[in-house]
């Protein structure tokens, strides 16, 4: 009989007579069941999830007991089931590659499809199968179903315990090694060169560490944490906030049932070398910095529910600004300060949660971080006239601030009955403060007096998002809807002293609100050659900032909306088994946070005031991306070619206040200052050398196009700004060896090196770091001593010139970057 083309449920089939016998159908359908044990057990190691639902074609009820069996390209067979009731089959466990999965049942005819598998995806649904009954004949059908899979070489997933030198200290020092990574001089994390991150924990905006400061990082212990993603080019579904792109920290999850954790205690020393000798003081800056670093993770897990505890403390003595300032004015005068903030400090953060699995299709997820800081900081910053050396003015201080925050999740879970088909929603709620009091003192000519401040700035966030996920034949759709809310009420009490050098008519408080109202579609359509994501979120964003009426420098209190829309494409076309190429756009937004907009000025240095600006406004990015990704036995590569324009664009700018006739004041104001783009090409390469050694490496060249940009300071006087154009070609690069010894010892050696880049009004110069580390297992691997020695030459500070209007400065931070550290970790 000749092949006879029909469709049914869409799918195109084809049928070809076979003769067959009932008793043969029986002893198949035996076959398959014996079949059954050992592939279930085999399928897993696996990590991908095949689902269906099998109906009699003839009446469209549900089949159940039908064989299900998946074979490899070889015809190997891996795994096989039987569907249930309603007629629903799923196979988990199946690692990538291009499998077969036959559908067969007695009395009908048999069916198969191909499936393709990729690392990218986890879920694939095929829909509804009808089989068309059998009479005296059995018809083959060959139904075709395309693999879902995410495009996604721009997505970078890097382990903390590869290697000892990412699995000890901070989140950030584990960032600082990451290919494409760099951090600047206040402690921000940049990808290809901007600081607009943002930040997810467990793939969730966290709500911790806001947009472009990521201060939290730096006080949130690596040692819990299971791998960081960095994500270039993200999609609908995220916020539209990070131009850059988002870092997703995934903490660590406990698989085993009962009880199980890990205590760890670490010993450190800082700040061994100085680059620059002190300028002439009592105390000075610290040096050989001790501190203490115990730690914990405690699990306990049944078959439906796993409970976990976390936290760490640090006790220790730091330098976390070292700031020193030669600055020449036109007029020939040369003055140099230094602000050593000698830190003695403790912080501790519990993190605590439960994983409840409601039914095989529910689960909920409560969990909890409680974060505490308190620090005393202590400085004595002399200002030398040049070049007599002799002291023109002594500043001293003391500092007592305490920071902190608590958030707390709730997250829940819906799984339908096919597999990746889900809904979400999750409810958080964060509140931050700081809570920072300065005692003020100086010495000079002009004045012998004391001032003091205090002021209380409480970060509130509220965010609401419903996320629902629905897998296709031949991709996936995303739906979703957030509402979030914040506010920051901050209050400043000033204590002045005699001729006091604290501005007047400041007011003692502020407030700032936002709400975000946004919803989003992103679509995933895939072939085997070639897939395509596109996605569109609109965003109604509504902002006020209250001034108090007795605040003499801005005009009045803030309030302003926007509706924007966010579209992402993304374009992967597969070369062959080894290579992808990808093209992507997105839009992205950066809003500025509460320091940025903050009307209160820092007085940590008279002379360098940092202050915020209440009427900075949003920057929104345009980036366009070209990658290639070529995948090799023993390693991979990337090339990624990138394009992004950036409007009102918003930087800390220098600018003198020559409205005081004793001090020479520096204001350093944050601006919107005009457009720029950033054109670069990053090289990203993995590969295993020898069987002991692999090694990673990255190079970010870029060029940087700031536009010049004219605008009308407000604080503390009217006064009109300006900026030149720049533009400068510049690269980082990041070298890092792993070499695994006998008895599963591990030494790495990373190497990081951060080429000179022009800034709005001047430009940072060059800097590295080299940082090495070693991990011996103990007592059958279930202990562990680490060895990490950061920065070991000490080259890794901050060194920014200025070109202002009437002066030129050199500001540089040998902050604390040298730090040797030994762990001791015992996991039971």
């Amino acid at each position: 009989m000749s092949p006879v083309t029909a469709r049914a449920n869409g799918h195109r089939v084809r049928w070809r007579s076979r003769m067959r016998t009932p008793v043969g159908r029986l002893l198949s359908a035996l076959g398959v069941a014996v079949l059954l044990v050992p592939a279930v057990t085999a399928a897993q190691t696996g990590t991908a999830t095949v689902s269906g639902r099998v109906l009699d074609a003839a009446n469209g009820s549900p089949l159940p007991f039908v064989s299900i069996v998946v074979e490899t390209a070889a015809g190997q067979q891996l795994s096989a089931a039987l569907t249930a009731e309603n007629g629903r089959f799923r196979i988990q466990g199946l690692p990538p590659g291009t499998y077969k999965v036959t559908i067969t049942f007695p009395g009908f005819q048999p069916a198969d499809t191909d499936v393709l598998v990729s690392a990218l995806n986890q879920a694939y649904d095929l829909g509804d199968i009808r089989l068309p009954r059998l009479q005296n004949f059995e018809e083959k059908i060959a139904v075709t179903a395309d693999a879902i899979r995410v495009a996604g070489i721009d997505t970078q997933v890097f382990r903390l315990d590869a290697g000892p030198a990412q699995s000890t200290g901070s989140l950030l020092d584990a960032l600082k090694g990451l290919p494409g990574v760099t951090i600047d001089q206040d402690g921000k994390v940049l990808l290809r060169g901007s600081d607009r991150v943002a930040i997810l924990i467990d793939g969730r905006p966290s709500s911790l560490t806001g947009f472009g400061s990521q201060r939290g990082l730096d006080s949130m212990s690596a040692g819990n944490v299971e791998a960081i993603e960095i994500i270039n080019n993200p999609s609908a579904r995220f916020d539209a906030a990070g131009m850059a792109g988002i870092i997703n920290i995934i903490y660590k999850q406990q698989e085993q049932l009962g009880w199980s954790g890990e205590i760890g205690t670490g010993l450190a020393v800082g700040q061994f070398t100085k680059q620059r000798a002190d300028l002439p003081t009592e105390l000075g800056s610290f040096s050989n910095n001790g501190k203490l670093l115990p730690s914990f993770s405690l699990n306990y897990r049944t078959a439906t529910v796993r409970t976990f505890a976390q936290g760490e403390l640090l006790l220790q003595n730091d330098l976390p600004n070292n700031e020193f300032t030669t600055r020449v004015y036109d007029d020939g005068r040369v003055l140099e300060s230094q602000v050593p903030e000698n830190r003695e400090q403790y912080h501790y953060t519990v993190r605590l949660g439960a994983d409840w699995t409601m039914s095989p299709a529910r689960m909920l997820t409560v969990s909890g971080i409680h974060d505490f800081e308190e620090h005393i900081d202590r400085a004595q910053v002399p200002f030398i006239a040049q070049p007599s050396g002799l002291r023109e003015r002594f500043w001293f201080w003391r500092e007592r601030e305490t920071t902190g925050f608590t958030n707390l999740n709730a997250d829940f879970r819906h799984q339908f009955s096919t597999a990746g088909h889900s809904i979400g929603v999750n409810l958080q709620y964060t509140r931050g403060k700081e809570d920072e009091a300065y005692f003020l003192n100086e010495i000079s000519p002009i004045r012998e007096g004391t001032d003091n401040t205090h002021l209380i700035a409480i970060e509130n966030t509220l965010p609401l998002s419903i996320d629902y996920t629905r897998p296709l034949r031949a991709g996936r759709l995303e739906l979703g809807a957030k509402m979030q809310r914040r506010w920051i009420p901050v209050s400043y009490i000033v204590g002045r002293g005699v001729q006091s050098v604290i501005y007047e008519g400041l007011g003692d408080f502020s407030d700032w609100d936002e709400d975000i109202y946004a919803g989003y579609a992103n679509v995933i359509h895939v072939k085997p050659s070639y897939s395509i994501e596109a996605g569109l979120r609109l965003e109604q964003t509504n902002v006020s900032y209250t001034i108090p009426d007795d605040n003499i420098y801005y005009p009045g209190s803030d309030a302003y909306g926007y509706f924007e829309a966010f579209p992402n494409l993304k374009f992967t076309y597969r070369l062959g088994s080894a290579n992808r190429l990808v093209a992507a756009y997105n839009r992205r937004v950066d809003r500025p946070g509460e320091p940025e907009l903050r009307i209160f000025p820092k007085y940590d240095d008279p002379e360098l005031l940092k202050v915020g600006n209440p009427f900075l406004r949003p920057q929104f990015t345009n980036a366009v991306e070209l990658a290639f990704n070529r995948s090799w036995t023993g390693g991979s590569g990337t090339v990624a070619l990138y394009h992004r324009r950036i409007k009102d664009a918003f930087s800390r700018v220098f600018a003198i206040d020559d409205a005081n006739p004793n001090y020479d004041i520096v204001n350093r104001l944050y601006e919107n200052a005009g457009n720029s783009k950033q054109t670069g090409a990053q090289v990203l390469v993995d590969h295993s050398i020898a069987r002991p050694w692999r090694a990673s490496a990255g190079v970010n060249v870029y060029r940087n196009d700031i536009d010049a940009f004219e605008t009308l300071l407000l604080f503390p006087t009217r006064r009109p700004f300006a900026l030149a154009a720049t533009e400068e070609t510049t690269w980082d690069a990041s070298l890092n060896n792993q070499i695994k010894l006998p008895r599963a010892i591990e030494l790495q050696a990373s190497y990081i090196y951060y080429a000179g880049r022009n800034v709005p009004q001047g430009r940072e110069r060059d800097r590295s770091s080299l940082d090495v580390a070693a991990k011996w297992p103990l007592r059958g691997e279930r202990a562990e001593l680490l060895f990490t020695f950061t920065d070991v030459f000490n080259d890794f500070a901050v060194e920014r010139e200025v070109q202002g209007q009437g002066f030129t400065a050199l500001y540089q931070n040998f902050l604390e970057t040298q730090v040797m550290t030994i762990n001791l970790k015992v996991r039971f």
